[in-house]
């Protein structure tokens, strides 16, 4: 059997089986080199080669941590969820449930897509927010599985289509650099272009779990959250505010000129810093919180880098292609629709849409190209295989974070409230829409 196939294979199994996916992708890389053909010494010098290709990527997901830890000490998130209670109210009555349901669920949605590109804190800022909303979530009784979608949808849809912050990250460092570096001559003004009809696909997931699935009034108990006082508890002043506005203005700008996510939350993080806002013995602290908040996806991302470079190493990948186009034929429809569901394996597997595609990439763009797609529609393609599976993972920080918000009183349950719903409205959609953008690109 195909070396890739049974690597591929292999590190889903392992990560199915709850091992670390770290480990996973290591081993899977070890078997891949031995099955294609490799001995150990070229296998680890290959996997150590490669592992340098994650390196930038796992970088900017540690100071973006750090940025994130800091924003949040700055007291910015706390005066924003505060905003959002007082304004609606601990008991909505009958005559403003309506406005007030659709104020918090637009709330939720603008933190959640704000959160990708504005303020780049990614999953931070649900621990904050959330939790203190969920007393007004129960009185109003809001289904929390649309909650969780709706957090899903901004976490997820913002990367696949906006090239700022983590949609820098993940379509122009990951997706555009995979891509070219596997064959495909493509720009960076294709990638937003090509990856808009697949988000098309999330909006209408979002549609129908807001107007069809969880559009009913759900019960809830009625649980008073208590708040947490300790020496860390962000303090709220005029200062800190116009300090943390500042630095989202600095952190943007820094990245819009130099392109480099690195440089600007590591600008970010240098003003709160010497801002006084964050004191000297808790500067470390925070730091530290921040990076190790993003490190697991960062050791995910340069080992999948290590694997990616033994599959090309052991030249399977050339095989691969060869024997699914002998069987697909000529049919470029079944080999889209193929290429997408396995996508959705190998990101349901690994929890990250940004790790997958070092992976699949390898794969797909040469598969796609003998296939005939054109650029956009192999960008469109891969983009879509990798996001597949990020919004209905039981690893995926996508419902990981959800879920950490909206179980604070101990009433969601991760896999039936946060992963099964975000599979069934989001993974369907993407399918049919990925292969259209596909067929029609």
């Amino acid at each position: 059997m195909n070396a890739v196939v049974i690597a591929v294979c292999l590190m889903l199994a392992l990560s199915f089986a709850r091992i670390n996916v770290v480990i996973a992708l290591t081993i899977s890389a070890l078997v891949a080199g031995l099955v294609g053909g490799l001995d150990i010494t070229e296998t680890i010098k290959a996997f150590n080669d490669g592992l340098g290709g994650g390196a930038q990527i796992a970088l900017s997901y540690a100071l973006l941590g750090a940025f994130a830890a800091a924003l949040s000490h700055s007291g910015l998130t706390t005066l924003i969820s505060n905003s959002i209670i007082k304004k609606l109210g601990k008991e909505p009555n009958s005559t403003n449930t309506q406005v007030v349901r659709w104020m918090i669920l637009v709330a939720i949605l603008a933190m959640a897509i704000s959160s990708q590109n504005i303020l780049p804190i990614h999953i931070a800022f649900i621990p904050i927010l959330i939790p203190p909303l969920l007393h007004v979530l129960s009185s109003l009784k809001i289904d929390r599985r649309l909650v969780a979608c709706l957090l899903t949808f901004g976490l997820v849809t913002t990367y696949m289509i906006l090239p700022i912050g983590f949609g820098g990250i993940f379509l122009n460092d990951i997706l555009l650099a995979n891509l070219n570096s596997n064959g495909l001559e493509a720009v960076q003004s294709q990638i937003p272009t090509a990856m808009l009809l697949p988000a098309f696909g999330m909006v209408t997931g979002l549609l129908i779990a807001m107007f069809i699935s969880y559009r009913k009034p759900r019960e809830y108990q009625i649980i008073e959250q208590e708040k947490q006082v300790g020496e860390n508890t962000p303090t709220i002043n005029g200062k800190s505010i116009v300090i943390s506005l500042v630095a989202i203005v600095a952190t943007l700008v820094v990245q819009l000129k130099t392109d480099s996510m690195i440089f600007g939350a590591l600008t970010g993080f240098i003003i709160f810093r010497f801002s006084g806002i964050i004191k000297q013995h808790v500067g470390q602290d925070l730091f530290n919180q921040g990076v190790h908040m993003m490190a697991n996806i960062g050791f995910i991302m340069i080992a999948a880098a290590g694997f990616a470079a033994v599959v090309k190493s052991t030249g399977e990948v050339t095989t691969l292609v060869a024997s699914l186009s002998d069987f697909i034929g000529d049919n470029k429809a079944l080999a889209a629709i193929l290429m997408l569901i396995v996508g959705l394996l190998i990101t349901m597997g690994i929890g990250s849409s940004f790790s997958t595609i070092p992976i699949i990439a390898t794969i797909y763009v040469p598969l796609a190209l003998s296939f005939g797609f054109s650029v956009p529609a192999t960008i469109a393609l891969v983009g879509t295989a990798a996001a597949l599976g990020d919004a209905g993972s039981p690893a995926s920080d996508s419902t990981l974070g959800p879920t950490a918000g909206l179980n604070a009183d101990g009433q969601h349950d991760h896999i039936r409230d946060s992963v099964i719903p975000t599979f069934i409205h989001y993974n369907i959609p993407l399918l049919v829409f990925g292969w259209l953008a596909a067929m029609v690109l």
